[in-house]
């Protein structure tokens, strides 16, 4: 178990070196010892996955108590079974290798200490949450990952758009936190304990309950799911908390990766996976789960579509297979659900990587129309991204056909009264996918170059990005990324390549008990792993036909007649403008809640603050006792005959009161 406590606190100690002591040692030492002790942790967490998932089982191993308060009693303790092995290989994983990755893409920014820092303070948080024994605990990770993230997205402070970006997922994050932190009330409330095992034991009696709001009765358990995947959709930027995730690309790329493929994004994931006893225990949430799931993997597909930024295309594709392990989790198919966030993050790591590697080869370009040809130029990193692109689109044997095909097939099985509108939006994400991850490498690596045209622009462009991390040297040729760039994008495109093929009949196939031990709850009503492997032919084909036709639709669009899309745009104007403006819910977000939230705060300033506070204060009764001292003052001139003059009147005045009523 000393093994456990090292893999969590080896990139917390590499945050406190690098944070306090990074001006002091240096860049080059921060880089290294961060980068050493998380490479440590990744190489450990590996150990205890084959342990846990292959061996023993899991265990928990409890530090502490962290607080008590009346009947509130809190514990530090780690829960390792094989759902928390399977996240600590994901997060340490892809933290190594971003970190590896960061010390070529950083190579320049004088602040680099901090950058590493951060990442292990995002990885530490991560780590607190996959590990946590109770929903405290998780909450702690939780938050911490949500700080980290604000931190890494505003890392360039002195860009005023990476600003507002962390500003946006900070605050759109409290909207789900809220929620998430009002169902772990609830479930104290109700059972008196906030650790999973004390709760879960409470499912039978929670199951019976009603709960009064607002003068209806609910249903406790539908009302704790619900509030619990609240949380879950913001981290997780399900539709309508989605408007963060795109906008955090204004960080440096390593922190695309980091956050889009293995840590934050998949923390709703692993949470509903992680309290499976209690959706388990409600049907309504899980069709809620599933609902919001397939609605956003198809809402996010299509703006993928016409995104020309590269990391906005690889971003809004992250948001689309997360709605995809929601369908999975709402279909009650959990290893699927998981089994999908484990293949997804090697390739979405590999693809945000690759794309910073293409960034970093283009002299800071991001936009993919100012590309073309570059896989004479970067054969090494053109390759690695049609990996990803392949695993990402389901083809044969990678990652993302067993993971993704299964998806698909427990959505048709499921018994879900959603259950047709959810397989229907994910077939059809699947080609939308297919058409964008192809579009995306056709316009980045093949065709005439668009590059070489406009050395002084570019060069101006990337200046005006205000990205720290200029090149190596001066010619504006396109250029290979150096090894310690491109050796994690070889180990991530194996992982991309072979992960699904080495661990399907562990996560979704006959191996599935003894590999989950129980770490997953499936009822003894839920038979969707049965259901699965017994739907029709044409169900199990339909991903790969849709694949095939998004590769063939952007094959034609963009390598045979680049002139259509230009034609189709045209001809759909109205279609076009309102997907590349995201279904205008920024536009639409800000008409509701940021104009109406700055009309309240200025009504309270002027009226409450300026009419009423300053009215009765200062400019109140302040002011009149100020106008009463000031004729006091006034008064007192010093002169005898004045003040004699004042008391004859004063004795005039009491003499008439007296004689004309005073006294009776």
């Amino acid at each position: 178990m000393i093994m456990i406590q090292a893999i969590v606190l080896f990139p917390l100690l590499g945050f406190l070196i690098a944070g306090l002591f990074g001006r002091v040692i240096g860049p080059r030492p921060s880089e290294l010892v961060t980068t050493g002790l998380l490479m440590a942790s990744a190489v450990m967490s590996w150990i205890v996955f084959i342990k846990t998932g292959y061996g023993e089982g899991g265990k928990t191993l409890v530090l502490g108590n962290w607080f008590t308060s009346g009947t509130l009693s809190v514990d530090w303790a780690f829960r390792v079974d094989t759902l928390t092995a399977v996240m600590l290989v994901v997060v340490n994983s892809v933290s190594a290798l971003v970190h590896l990755y960061s010390i070529g893409y950083m190579h320049e920014d004088p602040a680099r200490p901090r950058f590493f820092a951060y990442l292990s303070l995002f990885t530490f948080a991560m780590l607190m949450l996959v590990t946590s024994d109770n929903l405290v605990q998780m909450f702690f990770g939780w938050e911490g990952v949500g700080l980290a993230s604000y931190l890494l997205i505003g890392f360039w402070y002195e860009k005023p758009t990476a600003v507002a970006a962390a500003m946006k997922a900070f605050i759109v994050n409290r909207v789900g936190d809220f929620g998430f932190a009002f169902g772990i009330f609830v479930v104290f409330v109700l059972t008196g304990s906030v650790s999973y095992d004390a709760v879960f034991a409470r499912i039978g009696d929670l199951s019976a309950l009603k709960v009064d709001f607002l003068g209806i009765d609910w249903d406790a358990m539908t009302i704790i799911c619900l509030l619990l995947f609240v949380g879950a959709m913001g981290k997780s930027a399900q539709f309508l908390l989605h408007t963060w995730l795109p906008d955090a690309m204004e960080g440096p790329t390593p922190v695309s990766a980091l956050i889009h493929a293995a840590t934050m994004v998949t923390a709703g994931v692993f949470m509903v996976a992680r309290l499976s006893p209690l959706f388990e225990a409600s049907p309504s949430a899980m069709n809620v789960v599933m609902f919001v799931g397939a609605t956003t993997a198809f809402f996010a597909a299509t703006i993928g579509l016409v995104q020309n930024d590269i990391k906005r295309v690889i971003a809004y594709s992250t948001c689309s297979q997360l709605g995809y392990m929601f369908v999975a989790l709402g279909s009650g198919a959990y290893g699927a659900g998981i089994f999908h966030l484990f293949t997804h993050a090697f390739f979405k790591a590999l693809l945000f990587l690759g794309a910073g590697s293409v960034i970093h080869a283009m002299h800071h370009e991001q936009d993919i129309r100012k590309m073309g040809g570059l896989f004479k130029k970067i054969p090494l990193t053109g390759t690695m991204m049609a990996i990803g692109t392949l695993a990402l689109t389901g083809f044969p044997l990678t990652a993302g056909f067993f993971s993704k095909d299964a998806i698909i097939e427990a959505a048709f099985a499921s018994h879900s009264p959603v259950q047709s509108y959810a397989f229907i939006l994910l077939v059809l994400a699947a080609g939308m996918t297919s058409f964008y991850s192809w579009r995306l490498f056709f316009m980045t690596f093949m065709g005439q170059p668009r590059w070489g045209h406009d050395d002084h622009a570019h060069d101006h462009h990337a200046h005006a990005h205000g990205d720290h991390d200029h090149d190596h040297g001066h010619s504006h040729e396109p250029h290979e990324s150096p090894l310690v760039m491109t050796i994690p994008l070889i180990l991530l495109g194996a992982g991309a390549l072979f992960a699904g093929l080495v661990f399907a009949s562990a996560f979704i196939g006959e191996g599935y008990g003894e590999f989950w031990k129980g770490a997953i709850f499936t009822s003894e009503h839920n038979h969707i792993l049965h259901a699965m492997h017994e739907v029709p032919e044409w169900v199990k084909q339909s991903p790969f036909v849709m694949m095939l036709g998004g590769f063939v639709l952007a094959s034609i669009f963009y390598l045979w007649k680049p002139h259509l899309p230009g034609q189709l745009a045209q001809s759909q104007p109205l279609l076009y403008k309102f997907l590349l403006n995201k279904w205008y819910f920024d536009e639409l977000y800000d008409i509701i809640f940021v104009r109406a939230a700055k009309a309240i705060g200025r009504f309270l300033w002027k009226q409450g603050d300026g009419r009423v506070i300053d009215g009765m204060g200062p400019d109140g009764v302040s002011a009149r006792v100020l106008d009463v001292t000031g004729w006091a003052v006034r008064m007192q001139t010093g002169y005898l005959y004045h003040y004699a003059f004042a008391m004859l009147i004063g004795l005039a005045g009491f003499m008439t009161w007296y004689m004309f009523g005073g006294v009776h």
